[in-house]
């Protein structure tokens, strides 16, 4: 599946999560590096936007639908692809890390959260190295000096998986930044998988998640932050039927 924006073309790969295990373990088996970015309507609405969100996302490898919507336009385009939350994947990506030895680094969010979600971490996956955990000053340049100091620390660390959580675009155009200076790291851009993981913020229950109806939860949970950012979503989700329709059409 892939979506056009202005000159770029955002294509949906690996397809869904299985491929995408394979992939990540391929890379840290072999030290090879990989951006990898979770594409939802949030980000369909920012990236006509924002160039510089749009040339972060046109340097990542790695893109997974991580939005029921994305999943939908994707069967009616016939070319679909499964459903793959950001947030699901981050113990899977971890459990990767510690089989292949590859040290851990959690990047963004509050040294408290990252604390916590470390704790979180070893309890579930035993055996992990978390190599570094480093909180960015708030209101953060992510192509500023100071993400260039978070870089090297990620060097020095040896850290060979990064997840990355400081809200998009943020999380991506520094994603990209730093794996083009570190192409033997994986960095993955999770959003708010820490949080999740460290009890920061509380996830919609899995009955609710299986129903599709997880932006309700988050809607009703955060509605002044949330409902302009769904209706933003709503707004462009016609012109996206239409395109994904001529995609099946000229099948």
């Amino acid at each position: 599946m892939e979506f056009k924006i202005k000159e770029q073309c955002i294509r949906i790969a690996p397809r869904d999560r299985e491929a995408l295990e394979r992939d990540v373990a391929a890379h840290l088996h072999d030290g090879r590096g990989f951006a990898l970015a979770t594409l939802n309507l949030d980000h369909l609405v920012k990236l006509p936007r924002d160039p510089a969100f749009l040339a972060a996302y046109a340097r990542h490898d790695m893109i997974v639908a991580d939005g029921n919507p994305i999943v939908w336009l994707s069967r009616l385009a016939g070319r679909p692809v499964g459903l793959v939350p950001g947030s699901d994947m981050v113990i899977p990506l971890v459990r990767i890390a510690a089989d292949c030895g590859a040290p851990l680094a959690l990047l963004g969010s509050t040294e408290t959260v990252l604390s916590e979600a470390a704790k979180g971490l070893r309890a579930q996956v035993p055996g992990i190295n978390i190599a570094a955990q480093i909180a960015p000053p708030m209101g953060i340049d992510p192509t500023g000096p100071e993400a260039d100091a978070m870089i090297a620390r990620l060097e020095h660390s040896g850290a060979r998986l990064c997840l990355v959580a400081l809200g998009a675009p943020k999380q991506e155009i520094f994603a990209a930044r730093a794996y083009a200076r570190l192409p033997h790291v994986g960095f993955a851009a999770f959003g708010a998988g820490l949080d999740f993981i460290a009890g920061e913020q509380v996830r919609a229950p899995a009955w609710v998640r299986a129903m599709a109806l997880e932006w309700l939860w988050r809607m009703l949970g955060q509605p002044r932050r949330m409902v302009p950012r769904y209706a933003r979503c709503a707004a462009i989700l016609p012109g996206h039927v239409l395109r994904a329709l001529r995609l099946r059409g000229s099948a």
